[in-house]
């Protein structure tokens, strides 16, 4: 069995949520949150950043890291456990422009139970609902956007 560890965000701007749909040669793939590979000596806050800027386009921070989900798949001969980091983000605009060359052709922010249909995957709708509910406390408690938090 193979390992593989990816990183990845729950991007946030004026409560929407950052969301991606791909597509392969025309076959539907789903829509998904931002993620991809640690590559060497990089940190994992970093990895997360760098693939949201990568596959959106978009500038965030992160606010605070929020777990991690992990699954199996199968690739020709073996299978890859899968292990994935993910970080509550804040974004400074609307702005999203999608990854072409990773085959992501729509990306945009949406309403939580938006989002929440929206993603293929049970895992990434389970981190996004964690990873709203931690902003929604934050914003309670008057410290989403509050530079000092982060």
């Amino acid at each position: 069995m193979q390992k593989a560890v990816s990183c990845g965000g729950v991007v946030i701007f004026r409560g929407k949520i950052l969301t991606l749909y791909k597509n392969y040669k025309n076959r539907y793939e789903g829509w998904v949150l931002p993620k991809g590979t640690v590559e060497q000596g990089e940190e994992y806050k970093q990895t997360a950043l760098r693939e949201v800027c990568e596959e959106t386009g978009v500038n965030a921070h992160i606010v605070k890291y929020i777990g991690k989900s992990e699954y199996n798949f199968n690739i020709p001969g073996d299978t890859v456990h899968k292990e994935v980091h993910w970080y509550l983000m804040m974004a400074d605009s609307y702005y999203s422009r999608p990854q072409r060359e990773e085959y992501f052709l729509d990306s945009g922010y949406y309403k939580f139970i938006e989002a929440y249909h929206l993603l293929k995957f049970p895992n990434e709708k389970q981190i996004l609902e964690k990873g709203y509910n931690e902003y929604l406390e934050l914003k309670r408690q008057n410290l989403w956007g509050n530079k000092k938090y982060l």
